[in-house]
């Protein structure tokens, strides 16, 4: 018995010894899987179809608020015409679709689209490498100063990069209204507009406003990243709540209206330099640069047109960052990577 006891000891050990072996090699694959869906290439193009989907669906208010801040620039500039024809928000959109036509209020998607192919790709997957360098992992939460940071380098350097997507995006936005005050058109297509900025002022003539542009962006970002990270691990920490769809809500409507206030001026200085026109060495006939651009509008108009477009500037940050970031952390969940 003993003999019996001591053959079969080994055959025991062996099939223990090899039981193992099969779920070993099982649990060797979750982590590709894993690396694969958080990759920065994934990140990249996630983030990419997300904001795709937010600009889609909230493009009109972004139209809307460029025609608004644009108003009253033109006062200063001409005697006989008035760039005051609509007064609101409401009343600049129905107009548009009452005498340009419904689908003008998506004049300039297509560029505007080209943007987030660099800018959101960018902003987002560099905003989580520089957080992972503060972190271990990247899913503690950051001190807002570190985040603050964090948001600022991202949009700075993501809005650089797509700033001449932006600023062929604001000229064909301009368009419809140039023809309806009966002004010869400047551009007829995104091509077109591209083409024409850079016979005028070269390749750097695509940076033309890039300063208040990055500018912006680094605000907006400020707002927009550092606060949804910030609400997001704040609210889970405090009131111990999972990685859901309200979090998401929560976080995203109070990144949205941060952004808003952050980047509303910024905003405005940046429309006003892209839209002005140019002599044919590309240099700007209304304003010498952003400081200029800024003295102008507070002397003329007043600080409170810093803020015009504000109310659909917020009323299209809120749901452009509802819809991206839900489409963000919901497709994030589809291929399994972690939340952001």
């Amino acid at each position: 018995m003993a003999a019996k006891t001591d053959e079969s000891s080994p055959a025991v050990s062996s099939r223990k010894s090899s039981t193992p072996a099969p779920s070993s090699g099982r649990h060797q694959l979750r982590p590709v899987k894993f690396d694969y869906a958080d990759s920065f290439a994934c990140t990249y193009i996630v983030s990419v179809v997300a904001a795709s989907i937010a600009e889609l669906a909230t493009y009109p208010l972004d139209l809307t608020k460029t025609r608004l801040q644009i108003q009253g620039e033109g006062a200063a500039h001409s005697a006989g015409k008035s760039n005051m024809q609509y007064r609101g928000m409401v009343a600049t959109a129905f107009g548009i679709a009452r005498e340009e036509g419904a689908l003008k209020l998506w004049q300039g998607v297509t560029p505007a689209l080209y943007r987030h192919v660099v800018y959101s790709g960018v902003r987002i997957c560099s905003y989580d490498l520089m957080r992972k360098e503060f972190t271990q992992n990247g899913t503690q939460a950051l001190p807002v100063w570190k985040s603050a940071l964090c948001g600022v380098t991202a949009g700075a350097v993501a809005q650089w990069l797509a700033s001449p997507a932006d600023l062929v995006k604001v000229q064909i936005q301009m368009e419809g209204r140039r023809r309806l005050m009966g002004e010869p058109p400047r551009v007829h297509s995104a091509g077109h507009a591209f083409r024409q900025i850079v016979q005028r002022g070269g390749i750097k003539g695509l940076w033309k406003g890039s300063i208040p542009n990055v500018q912006r962006a680094a605000l907006v970002n400020l707002g927009d990243l550092t606060t949804y990270d910030t609400i997001k691990h704040l609210i889970m920490d405090r009131l111990k709540m999972p990685d859901c769809h309200t979090v998401h809500v929560l976080a995203s409507v109070c990144a949205g209206f941060v952004a808003a206030i952050m980047g509303t001026p910024a905003d405005v200085v940046k429309t006003r330099i892209m839209n002005q026109p140019t002599d044919e060495n590309g240099r700007g006939l209304l304003y010498r640069g952003s400081v200029d651009c800024l003295r102008q509008t507070v002397a003329k108009e007043g600080f409170v047109a810093l803020y015009k477009g504000f109310l659909p500037c917020w009323i299209r940050m809120a749901p452009w960052s509802l819809t991206f970031w839900l489409s963000f952390e919901q497709i994030r969940k589809m291929i399994g990577a972690s939340g952001y």
